[in-house]
């Protein structure tokens, strides 16, 4: 892959930044939907409010959150990525967003490097920019660093050891019985696969694609367990090579698509024993590709997927 350099961008002062009106760009990767600021060129000085207001898809442009990109604090990295849910609270990381961040940046000419270094809440992640024939940037890969994998890493507080793995812990959340793995990836993640699950009144467990997840996931996320709230991912193995996700995310509930999920879904396959180390992960908006390169305790996880740029609007006071 071709690295061009990176161009001179000057900073903006601050007496050059409005905050109204706004100019945003909407993009989705596989469905997981944000409303993009570019930072460079605005100020947004009321980011969690922005975020309640651009988020909602009745009154508001419409997404899953808000995400500012920003100027680096260290002028060798490409860019900063703040994120925000639709409920205004802040985001340490996002696989989706980030995958956006990058195509925004070569886009639009922040920078011409294919090999970007991002600043983000959960550390600097590298993308790598994949174009195709015609030099549009087709799929960016993340290398999305190691998993945590201790209980504090999230944190998670059931009584056991905050230094060692939960793998299939037992719990039990309003009504239901289950086994979740925890795995942190910059933000925390509960994994439960779908054989895992049952009702303590006996009831059936419906299939994955009709799973009641706006009754199911906030029982998780707001379970004493996860003092920060958790993102949930609900699984079902098709094969050692393939699973089927969906996802509940903290503070902005049933989304499309969640690329830390998918890759926390992927290393909590291969702690059980499910999966191998490369998988596709099968979303409601689409395919991931995710590969640990870990052996159980490091590593790295990678993820491949698409970056959509939906439009383009002003957003008035």
């Amino acid at each position: 892959m071709k690295n061009r350099g990176r161009p001179a961008t000057a900073r903006p002062q601050a007496d050059s930044m409005t905050a109204m009106p706004l100019h945003f760009i909407k993009m989705h990767g596989l469905g997981n939907d944000y409303v993009y600021v570019d930072g460079f060129e605005t100020r947004v000085d009321d980011a969690p409010s922005l975020a309640r207001r651009v988020s909602d898809r009745h009154f508001g442009v419409g997404g899953d959150g808000l995400v500012i990109i920003r100027p680096p604090d260290d002028d060798a990295h490409d860019a900063r990525m703040e994120m925000y849910n639709a409920d205004g609270s802040r985001g340490r990381m996002c696989g989706n967003a980030i995958r956006c961040v990058g195509r925004f940046l070569a886009d639009r000419g922040r920078t011409r490097n294919d090999v970007q270094r991002i600043e983000t809440d959960a550390g600097v992640k590298e993308l790598w920019l994949e174009r195709d024939d015609a030099g549009a940037v087709a799929s960016v890969s993340v290398d999305m660093g190691p998993p945590g994998l201790r209980r504090r890493d999230l944190p998670m507080v059931d009584g056991g050891p905050t230094d060692q793995h939960a793998i299939a812990v037992p719990l039990e959340a309003d009504g239901l019985r289950l086994r979740l793995t925890a795995v942190s990836m910059g933000n925390p993640h509960a994994v439960i696969r779908l054989g895992d699950i049952e009702a303590i009144d006996g009831a059936p467990i419906l299939p994955l694609a009709d799973l009641p997840l706006a009754d199911w996931g906030p029982r998780i996320e707001h379970h004493e367990w996860f003092p920060e709230r958790v993102n949930t991912e609900f699984i079902v193995v098709r094969s050692r090579r393939e699973i089927d996700v969906r996802v509940w995310e903290r503070g902005s509930g049933e989304t499309l698509a969640c690329g830390t999920g998918a890759c926390a879904a992927v290393v909590a396959s291969v702690l059980n024993g499910w999966c191998d180390r490369e998988v596709r992960v099968h979303l409601r908006g689409g395919d991931l590709r995710i590969r640990w390169d870990g052996d159980g305790e490091g590593g790295t996880v990678w993820m491949t997927g698409g970056a959509t740029e939906v439009f383009t609007g002003v957003l008035g006071d």
